[in-house]
């Protein structure tokens, strides 16, 4: 049926009616919205929920709740909400903690904002991304020197649960070289956003970032949102000409929500269940980030992968390994060691170092990878005592210095390595 005319809309709006819901999807008829449109789910009693539209079966129009435990029922009202596919971006975003819908969630007032940004990104031009040829700051001495970063690169951090994937970000955000630092906490614990505000966002760090955070108990599409949310803002800060860091924790749960909605949707399940549109949801969220040609702004982007049982062949790793410049792969064994950060220096990967290093660098890393390569193969050979030494100089020398090689990837948490004195550490131990 029709409407008023709202200001709002270029015309009548369609004013839908609920027709059938099953705890998580809705169908509506009279609502001809374009997927990804908002709606208001207003019930009988006059209580008012968020509902976004995901698709249609014939005449009927698909929604997925934003509100999981909104008291929904037969014949309720559906009209058309404005808040759809843009973000509203700005300085005043910063030092902030939202949720997916942009509601400020740390008691410090309404979030004053000038611009908006589309929710899903503006697609460009391949050629308007430049190549990353300039280091990236860490802060951590293995992966400035091992694992190089450069300003514009997409990273990927996978690991078991309980490894230090967030602990390593954490580190990360406290010694990174960054004008603005954009946060997406999706799908943890809630007693580990609390945390993570309170022990790694604090001092000057907080008054240049944004936090995005949606627990584990929301609705899929808010984590969906959230992920989306944040990458959003760090366009929009990138336009700016502003060098943003980018943290998204954790892929897998954004991949986890787009499994439930997919598989709601009725999408055929692949890979240990996950349908095709969560697996092509990574390549469309990880492609956003880059450097740009045109205001000479970045994001470089790190992105925690959950390898379920300890599988670095898990669907989600293996397709996020694909598309990132770099992958950065975590040891349980180093971990129990007491080795922190837990590197596996052999599985893990740069793809631009070699054309952000010196040479003198370069072969010094490589030497480096050799020995602990060295020593991974043999060490079965070394604990049962079967290994000779003498039988090859190289493994020698692996063996001899392999206690070296741990010493110099741990680093304490609230130590911080600039990309210097991690290049002068190493070339003076194995240049």
């Amino acid at each position: 049926m029709l409407a008023t005319v709202d200001l709002d809309y270029p015309g009548p709006r369609r004013i839908g009616k609920l027709v059938s819901y099953d705890g998580l999807m809705l169908e509506a008829t009279g609502f001809p919205m374009p997927v990804g449109s908002n709606a208001r789910v207003i019930d009988a009693d006059g209580h008012a929920a968020l509902a976004e539209v995901v698709g249609f079966r014939g005449d009927r129009t698909l929604l997925m709740a934003l509100d999981s435990d909104a008291p929904h029922s037969a014949g309720a009202r559906i009209e058309p909400d404005r808040r759809g596919g843009n973000v509203e971006v700005g300085d005043g975003l910063l030092g902030r903690v939202m949720d997916a819908l942009g509601n400020p969630i740390d008691g410090l007032g309404p979030i004053s904002t000038a611009d908006r940004w589309p929710l899903a990104g503006r697609r460009g031009n391949p050629l308007d991304r430049a190549r990353v040829t300039e280091p990236f700051d860490m802060g951590v001495r293995a992966i400035n020197a091992l694992l190089t970063a450069g300003v514009g690169q997409r990273i990927a951090i996978a690991a078991g649960s309980g490894v230090g994937k967030s602990v390593l970000m954490g580190q990360m955000i406290a010694g990174a070289d960054a004008d603005i630092i954009v946060v997406g906490l999706v799908g943890e614990r809630s007693r580990e956003v609390s945390d993570f505000l309170a022990t790694k966002l604090t001092g000057d760090v907080r008054k240049k970032s944004v936090v995005v955070a949606v627990p584990a108990d929301h609705p899929p599409l808010l984590r969906l949102r959230a992920a989306m949310r944040a990458t959003a803002i760090a366009e929009y800060f990138r336009s700016q000409g502003k060098r943003v860091l980018l943290l998204i924790d954790s892929l897998t749960r954004v991949a986890h929500a787009q499994r439930e909605i997919g598989l709601s949707l009725g999408e055929p399940p692949t890979m240990k269940g996950y349908p095709p549109s969560a697996l092509g949801l990574i390549p469309r969220l990880v492609e956003r980030a880059g450097v740009d040609v045109v205001t000479g702004g970045s994001i470089t982007a790190l992105y925690t992968v959950l390898a379920d049982g300890d599988d670095t062949d898990d669907p989600i790793v293996d397709t996020a390994r694909a598309i990132v410049d770099g992958h950065i792969i975590l040891s349980r064994g180093l971990a129990e060691q007491g080795v922190f950060p837990a590197i596996d220096v052999g599985k893990s990967l740069s793809r631009v170092m070699s054309d952000i290093v010196t040479p003198e660098h370069q072969r010094a890393a490589q030497i480096l990878r050799r020995l602990w390569s060295l020593y991974e193969e043999n060490r079965d050979l070394v604990l049962m005592g079967a290994y000779r030494a003498g039988s090859d100089p190289v493994i020698d020398i692996a063996i001899q210095r392999h206690d070296e090689i741990l010493e110099f990837i741990g680093q304490d948490q609230k130590e911080r390595v600039d990309y210097a004195a991690s290049n002068q550490a190493l070339l003076e131990r194995f240049g």
